[in-house]
Parts: structure tokens; sequence; C-alpha cells
């Protein structure tokens, strides 16, 4: 009797054992399941919203007195048959330029490098950048959060990624040609933070950029000087 008693006994603790493993492992398995959702829903919110229409109008027009102007951009046209411009200079068809492209998660760029100018330093906080250079050489450089430097000279024809929200650059290091590049961004307003405009044209007192540069005050401003708009 004792025998047959201690194996009932045996017998359902392991079935509560097996129970329990059971129950612990369906917790993990939708804790998984959960924390993947979550992560998918996060990357689809990255970027810009979906739209549930086939394209967004602006408030103050028709959906009937639309036609194919608003879908046309003619910005550009200036640029043919033009001479290079003196300074670097950036031509913009996003969301600010073309309506049209709210909702549409892409806008464009055409960047044009006179020998010797730069891009400086800068940031795109809402989308990745797609640089195809159509004329010219380029150099091009990222800088990661671990301050890596991945550069490249680039040469008529090559495309080159600058991740979203990295710092980066652009060089005609050339001193007679320019160049001429176009950028693809997959956000209708990608934004660009200037990193020498958005530190020292800011509101940051002039001691703080000095102690932070491990700089004088004089130094700092004659750095604002240099950036300050030309009248």
């Amino acid at each position: 009797m004792g025998n047959r008693y201690e194996s009932a006994e045996v017998t359902n603790i392991l079935n509560t054992f097996k129970d329990t493993m059971a129950s612990r492992a369906f917790v993990h398995e939708f804790f998984v399941v959960l924390v993947a959702s979550f992560a998918i829903v996060q990357m689809a919110i990255a970027g810009d919203p979906d739209i549930t229409s086939d394209f967004l109008v602006p408030a103050n027009v028709s959906l009937p007195q639309l036609d194919g102007d608003f879908f046309t951009f003619t910005g550009m046209r200036v640029l043919v048959g033009s001479d290079p411009p003196p300074t670097f200079s950036v031509l913009k068809a996003s969301l600010v330029e073309f309506p049209a492209l709210n909702g549409q998660s892409v806008s464009y760029a055409v960047l044009q490098y006179p020998a010797g100018t730069v891009n400086p330093p800068h940031t795109h906080p809402r989308a990745a950048e797609l640089l195809f250079l159509i004329e010219g050489t380029l150099q091009v450089g990222i800088i990661d959060t671990t301050n890596k430097l991945f550069n490249q000279t680039l040469q008529t024809g090559d495309l080159f990624v600058f991740p979203k929200g990295l710092v980066h650059f652009q060089y005609n290091a050339d001193g007679q040609k320019p160049a001429l590049a176009i950028s693809a961004f997959g956000s209708a307003n990608a934004g660009t933070v200037s990193v020498p405009n958005n530190v020292f044209n800011s509101s940051i007192e002039d001691n703080i950029l000095a102690k932070s540069f491990k700089t004088d005050i004089n130094t700092i401003e004659h750095i604002k000087s240099g950036l300050a708009p030309k009248p």
C-alpha cells in the first residue's frame, strides 16, 4: 500500500511540475511574441506615417480642382543650361517646395559643388540619403556613433548611402572642376541639422562652447563671425 501511495504522490507531483513548466513556456512564448510585435510596430512607425488614401490634398484645395500640375515640380528647370554657382548650393524638392510629396515618403535634392567647396558636416534626422554623383568627383564621409569615420572618393556614376541620423559630409577636392549630385531621401521632409550652424549659431553661451571645445571665448566668437550670414 505504501508503495502505491508514494507512486500516486510522485505522479501528482510530476504532473503539477509539467503543468507549471508548460505554463511558464506559454508565458515565455507570449512574451517573445509581444516583444517581437512591439519591435515590428516601432519599425513601421519609424518613417513617414502611412496614408489611407491615394494622396493627400492640401487643406485649401478641393479634389475637383486638382490636375496634373499638382503632381509636377518645375523648380529644377533653373538648372538646365545654367553655370555652376559660386558656392555650394542645394536645390530641394521636399514637402515644403512640392506639397504633392505629403504622405509619399520621398524627396529629392540637387547638390552643386563648385571646385574646392564642401557641404559641411550635417545630419538628416528623419531619413537616409542615397546620393548619385552625375558629374565630377566627390569625397564623402560618415561618422557613426562610435566616432568611426567611413570615407570614400566617388567617381561619376557612383552611389553612396548616408544612414539616417548619422553625421556626414561631402567635399569636392578638385580645385578646377565642379561636381553635381542628386540625393534621394526616404521622407518627404528629411530635415537637415548643420553641425556648425546648429552649434555656433545657436543660443548656447560662449563660455559653455569654449569649455566644451577646450578653447577660449575669443576663438568661439571668431568662429561665430565666420558662420554669420553675409549681408
